[in-house]
């Protein structure tokens, strides 16, 4: 039995974001002019430095990584953000002599620089000493896939623990551990992080059913190539010392970075909504609804949230209060939607008090649509990789809807269409992509859909 125990890596990158920006701060109040430490100076250099980080990759530093890269890293991180902390003397300071603001720059150059060697060092320390380890498993029996092992049973500090390989062919090994069969089983019932096929020795066939198995319980899948592989393009090849490893390609959501970027336009977007637009408008929709028919202004659902976590989603009531409203959707010419009710549907005025639940945080501008509790609970039984869905936040819009799926679920192409376009929205985000859903959501409301009821 392996043993568990609970990990922070995922809290590592931003502990040390945090520390660096902290580290530029305390720097620049101490160091420069304080009459130009302000909070414009503070926003523009903690933005430029975390929009320079994401664009040179600047905290993708991993167990493996190699001084060398390090040394990269820094050298273009500092480069450009060189030039951006200058350009603001320039920008907004015209005039300002700077040579003070070089001894300021150099300083946390330096203290960055010296901290970051020094956490690289203290990590493989302590990994060295049996702690931070990663569970590891090989399928495969072939000279690259025991080269894995060997590099991961000999450098500790790597933070790697080789648990065992798996492979149809029989070895005398005391390594093996059984079957690609037995494998995946031994992986499901132990703590396995991180799996690593050896292309080789394993069929095309199996390597599927391994990386399915890995997905589906959020398993880390790399491949061992085979000297003259031809490299997928969700691969990216990697080198642990002079052995090349290909890793899944890291999804836009895997990354601090994104969640930050979109939750910052989400607030700023949404707080722009409820100022400029709803502050009258739901108003004068509260006096209208209300004249129409009887009921709550505001109509409140359970959904599933990002984890499956339940929330309530809000919109406009555009329906007769009715017992059915939490079990079946609504349809074309819906005796249950009032006179009112169709112009909020087709207009989708209905949704806007759902920038409320971005405001709040259990929504986002953009993302899968949430759909009503026992919808999810026969998608989940019909549709594969449904649950793919739940690993982000819900949206207002999303690009399945912007695709002409929306509305009721006549078949089940339907909804398999909505879920192929939702995680291809996930797997391949990106922040303009959110504006051109968003710009094409306008575009729909006055041009009108058919599904839209």
């Amino acid at each position: 039995m392996i043993l568990k125990i609970k990990k922070y890596s995922e809290l590592i990158r931003p502990l040390i974001i945090l520390f660096d920006l902290l580290i530029i701060n305390i720097i620049i109040f101490f160091l420069s002019d304080r009459e130009h430490w302000n909070l414009q100076f503070i926003l523009y250099i903690t933005l430029f430095w975390l929009s320079i980080a994401f664009y040179t990759k600047f905290y993708n530093v991993y167990r493996y990584t190699h001084v060398l890269k390090l040394i990269t890293l820094l050298f273009s991180q500092f480069f450009v953000f060189l030039l951006a902390f200058f350009a603001y003397y320039t920008i907004f300071e015209e005039g300002v002599i700077v040579s003070k603001q070089s001894n300021v720059v150099f300083s946390f150059m330096a203290t960055i620089t010296s901290f970051k060697f020094f956490f690289f060092f203290l990590l493989k320390k302590y990994r060295l000493k049996g702690n931070n380890y990663r569970n590891v498993v090989v399928f495969g029996e072939s000279k690259s896939a025991q080269n894995v092992a060997t590099l991961f049973l000999k450098r500790q500090d790597l933070g790697y623990r080789f648990c065992g390989f798996f492979s149809d062919k029989q070895s005398s090994s005391k390594n093996f551990l059984g079957s690609i069969k037995d494998g995946l089983e031994y992986t499901k019932k132990e703590t396995i992080d991180e799996v690593y096929c050896e292309v080789n020795s394993v069929s095309s066939l199996k390597l599927k059913e391994i990386r399915r198995f890995c997905n589906e319980n959020k398993i880390e899948f790399s491949l061992i190539p085979e000297n003259k592989a031809i490299y997928s393009k969700d691969f990216i090849l990697e080198h642990y010392g002079t052995i090349p490893v290909l890793k899944l390609k890291q999804l836009p959501f895997e990354r601090i970075e994104t969640h930050i970027l979109k939750r910052s336009f989400d607030v700023l977007f949404s707080l722009f909504v409820c100022v400029f637009l709803l502050s009258w408008l739901l108003p004068i929709l509260w006096v209208i609804v209300k004249v129409n028919s009887k009921g709550e202004f505001f109509f409140k659902q359970k959904r599933d949230g990002i984890n499956g976590e339940q929330f309530y989603c809000y919109k406009i009531r555009s329906m007769e209060e009715n017992y059915l409203s939490d079990l079946v959707s609504a349809s074309k010419n819906d005796d249950r939607i009032t006179s009112v009710g169709m112009f909020l549907r087709k207009s989708s005025l209905d949704e806007l008090p759902q920038f409320f639940n971005v405001l709040i945080g259990n929504m986002s501008v953009v993302g899968p649509r949430p759909h009503m509790n026992i919808q999810t609970e026969k998608y989940l039984k019909e549709i594969d990789n449904y649950l793919i869905r739940n690993s982000v936040k819900p949206g207002i819009t999303g690009l399945a809807q912007v695709s002409g799926y929306r509305g009721e679920v006549k078949k089940k192409s339907d909804i398999e269409n909505r879920v192929r376009l939702d995680i291809f929205y996930i797997e391949n985000w990106s922040f303009f992509l959110d504006l051109k859903i968003i710009s094409q959501t306008v575009l729909n409301v006055f041009k009108g859909q058919e599904s839209a009821y």
